[in-house]
């Protein structure tokens, strides 16, 4: 099996995508490619306009609305519930304060698993249409999102987490640190990020 492509503007998407690249070499990467605001773009958002680029030759506008972060931290004016949300910083401190507020409200709360990635998604949909929401408000969709009914359909840039969901699931008496371990093999090897593919080449080696 051969290793993972070099990142290159004349790679095919399939081998962008075969690959596992660190969110350092993606940022370098596309802005060698000339995308704009690389700085204030997530991870899964430059990746899907790097493969706009490999598939078209062209460059996309992000998708999402960058909201200009000026100005005081709201970290550094003291977090409160009532305090507008406008310079969020996701921080240990930030997220110990939604915690903290939410167990205050439901002391038998447990944190679900993804709850947090759909409460940032959540806070940046809001403040893309100019609604105007608290820190009281994150507090309570954080709570709503860690009572949700059964586990929450998994995410596609959230490769690493998803393998080693999946891995668990379907290898009887298997260990993270197998999980792991399988992972980082992975990561280095030219076919999809995902446990179906690893177990196929697993497969294949008998």
């Amino acid at each position: 099996m051969p290793a993972k492509s070099k990142l290159s503007k004349n790679m095919t998407e399939q081998a962008f995508d075969n690959g596992y690249w660190y969110a350092v070499e993606i940022k370098a990467f596309a802005k060698t490619l000339g995308i704009s605001s690389v700085s204030k773009l997530r991870k899964d958002e430059l990746e899907k306009l790097i493969k706009y680029f490999l598939r078209t030759g062209e460059i996309k506008n992000p998708a999402r609305k960058l909201l200009s972060k000026k100005g005081v931290k709201d970290i550094e004016k003291g977090l409160s519930l009532e305090l507008p949300v406008s310079h969020y910083t996701s921080n240990k401190e930030t997220k110990d304060f939604i915690v903290k507020e939410a167990l205050k409200i439901n002391p038998k709360l447990r944190q679900k698993s993804g709850a947090r990635y759909r409460l940032n998604r959540w806070r940046e949909q809001q403040l893309e249409h100019g609604v105007r929401i608290t820190y009281a408000d994150l507090v309570r969709q954080f709570i709503k999102l860690s009572q949700v009914e059964g586990g929450f359909p998994q995410a596609p840039s959230g490769r690493y987490i998803n393998f080693l969901s999946n891995y668990l699931s379907a290898e009887k008496q298997a260990t993270r640190e197998q999980a792991i371990s399988a992972w980082e093999k992975l990561k280095q090897l030219d076919i999809p990020k995902n446990y179906q593919a690893w177990k196929k080449y697993q497969i294949s080696k008998k």
